[in-house]
């Protein structure tokens, strides 16, 4: 019996998390492209070294923002990666799919830091994260039905990965709802959003997962 090509592809989920880690190296790193020193001629009382600095905010904001979008995410895809007994062809190529979101965050943080105070701007960021949740999700939820899952995974794992998603996002879309009645507000919630995830809080709504 002829051996399908398809079978044998993108078996190894270890070259996938090696790949996965090269992005999102690149990723962050290209983010800090945008914080530029002001420039000296410019700068000629220590007034005017505030006011450059000031100027910097919506970059710094932007930056912190972003560097913990992708913290999140790929601690997040890095969870899932650990909890395969292999992957498949298929599987990598989903993955493939959240690497592409992973490499326009960049793009989209640029386009928020240099339009903050448009609503558009913030929900073109906003779209960038959905389709890192939706590709995250989507990758769960396939190795689950391919049974890619290691034997061994806790009781609760499947439960605890999607319930983890699924909340993050609403709570995005909460966020992003907010632009419509100011920007920085927006911001300001998704920012407090991230920090939970980042410091492993467990408030509220957020308590099970």
């Amino acid at each position: 019996m002829a051996l399908s090509y398809n079978e044998i592809a993108g078996r190894s989920s270890e070259r996938l998390a090696s790949l996965s880690d090269g992005v999102f190296a690149f990723a962050m790193t290209l983010l800090v492209l945008d914080l530029r020193v002001p420039a000296i001629e410019a700068v000629h009382s220590e007034r005017d070294f505030g006011h450059a600095l000031a100027a910097l905010a919506p970059n710094l904001l932007t930056y912190l923002l972003s560097f913990m979008t992708l913290g999140i995410f790929w601690v997040g895809q890095h969870t899932q990666l650990n909890k395969l007994k292999r992957s498949d062809r298929a599987l990598t190529w989903i993955h493939l799919a959240f690497l592409l979101a992973v490499t326009i965050v960049p793009f989209s943080t640029k386009l928020l830091a240099a339009f903050i105070t448009y609503r558009t701007a913030v929900v073109i960021y906003w779209f960038n994260i959905v389709g890192l949740g939706a590709t995250l999700y989507w990758s769960w939820a396939y190795a689950r039905k391919a049974n890619l899952i290691k034997d061994e995974a806790p009781p609760g794992l499947d439960v605890a990965v999607r319930g983890r998603i699924i909340t993050a996002q609403a709570l995005y879309a909460v966020g992003v709802a907010l632009c419509f009645v100011n920007t920085y507000a927006s911001i300001g919630f998704i920012v407090l959003v991230q920090l939970n995830y980042v410091f492993g809080l467990r408030l509220g709504i957020l308590r099970r997962f």
